[in-house]
């Protein structure tokens, strides 16, 4: 097989479709020797500090464009994807900060600037980890790391737009129907269909831009999408799972109380900036694999 694709093929993929097993074993083992858990949760914390400040930011630009309940019904659907069965909670609390934006003076605008951008820089720093390879032989000048989280900021805000036009387009299609053969069908299951594939191809796109961007150097866009589907698919299986055990098994509200909606938010977010730096690693590792005579991942160290 390999020589049949050996002249089309790459040496990486060669040595990837030849040891898969071995392949996997070893982004485990240097996802573990990155100590990616912990990456993932400085990763979820900043999160957590960033995400309303710059949902607040995003909202109150684009809602001199969209309809202000149009725009909140959109965000709390994409919010789905990013925290499960918490989106409602977040979408009432930019809902009351918008009814009282008139306190928004530019001090609490610039701070909200700065706390908005915090998720990105640390992100940046977990990917330097685990593409320590890359960072060995090229670091990136100061300046575009400090700038690069904004520019971040620019891009989703648009894509924000973008993704709200899109959507409401497909909303308005579900409340129609087609007559086919004398027989009315109603558009609203294609509707969610589409709906879920446009969240599920924009998840996708999302990742793979933070793949290409946030690590030094820049990866193919082969490898990017390699990662991006990686952590996607595995995110969609694992916030369904979240879904149901936050509805069914978990007693969280009984232990946190007032509390509730940070620690799921929180632990959502781990368990997503965990699968996005495992493929992270999963792109760092088929750069390597088979290439640096199979040498054992190093473990990251705090010292």
């Amino acid at each position: 097989m390999s020589k049949i694709f050996g002249p089309v093929l790459g040496p990486h993929v060669q040595s990837v479709a030849r040891h898969p097993l071995r392949f996997a074993l070893r982004t485990l083992k240097a996802f573990r020797a990155n100590q990616g858990v912990l990456l993932a949760g400085a990763v979820a914390y900043y999160a957590l500090l960033s995400i309303i400040p710059l949902l607040i930011l995003i909202v109150i630009v684009l809602s001199r464009i969209i309809g202000q309940q149009e725009l909140l019904d959109a965000l709390g659907h994409l919010l789905e994807w990013l925290v499960p069965g918490q989106a409602q909670a977040i979408v009432r609390e930019l809902a009351n900060f918008l009814a009282h934006r008139a306190v928004l003076g530019w001090l609490l605008l610039v701070t909200m600037i700065f706390f908005s951008s915090l998720a990105f820089t640390v992100l940046e720093n977990a990917m330097s980890v685990i593409f320590v390879h890359r960072v060995a032989i090229r670091r990136r000048h100061f300046l575009l790391s400090a700038l690069l989280p904004y520019c971040y900021i620019l891009f989703l805000g648009i894509g924000m737009l973008i993704v709200t036009l899109v959507s409401n387009g497909l909303q308005a299609m579900g409340s129609n129907s087609l007559d086919v053969l004398g027989v009315e069908v109603s558009l609203k299951g294609i509707s969610r269909l589409l709906l879920y594939l446009l969240g599920f191809a924009g998840e996708v796109f999302v990742l793979t831009s933070i793949y290409l961007v946030m690590p030094v150097g820049r990866p193919s866009l082969r490898l990017a999408l390699l990662g991006s589907i990686t952590a996607a698919v595995l995110w969609e299986i694992t916030r369904h799972f979240l879904v149901w055990y936050f509805a069914t098994l978990s007693q969280v509200s009984v232990v946190y109380g007032s509390l509730t909606t940070s620690i799921v938010v929180l632990f959502s977010l781990e368990a997503l900036a965990t699968l996005l730096l495992f493929g992270a690693q999963v792109i760092s590792e088929f750069e390597r694999f088979g290439m640096d005579g199979d040498v054992a991942p190093q473990p990251f160290t705090t010292e």
